[in-house]
């Protein structure tokens, strides 16, 4: 069977769009709304963050994450349980993922969480929320408690000075 060159059924091709600023880069893998109508995950995105550099801490009121760290990079995850409702309320959880423990976590909403690139180089993080960021079109408020906006807030209170806002 001989192959020629052409578009084929159902196949669709997207360049990734970058999005750069100081602490690295940003490209979503997928968004829900811009899918065929036949496939319906809600979204991905995959993030540089460069060394030193901390995301969040913060949290989401409707959404929970998934998030893969495989390298290149390792990170440190922190989260904490800020949910009244939780038997684990006010418990902490710090773990090393990335090139050196490849690994995923899902977040609950409500749990508090950031994570810094502690390697030397830039490392890549993919996220795959249940929610689409700021909603079909983007048109939504987005999710999310910042609380790296509060200088007075109770997390991470020992890395302040090498934060970067998310």
């Amino acid at each position: 069977m001989e192959f020629r060159k052409g578009p084929i059924e159902g196949v669709v091709i997207t360049s990734f769009r970058k999005f750069v600023d100081e602490r690295g880069w940003l490209a979503e893998i997928f968004r829900h709304d811009e899918l065929p109508e036949w496939f319906r995950p809600e979204m991905s995105y995959v993030s540089v963050t460069n060394p030193g550099v901390l995301r969040g801490p913060h949290e989401h009121v409707d959404q929970a994450d998934l998030f893969c760290w495989v390298g290149p990079g390792d990170f440190k995850l922190t989260l904490w349980d800020n949910r009244p409702d939780s038997p684990t309320y006010c418990n902490r959880i710090e773990v090393a993922m990335g090139v050196n423990n490849p690994g995923s976590a899902i977040i609950p909403k409500g749990v508090v969480h950031c994570y810094r690139c502690i390697s030397h180089e830039p490392g890549f993080v993919i996220n795959c929320p249940d929610r689409l960021f700021m909603g079909k079109g983007k048109l939504e408020p987005i999710d999310e408690i910042r609380h790296e906006d509060d200088p007075n807030n109770p997390f991470v209170k020992d890395e302040r000075a090498r934060r970067v806002h998310a």
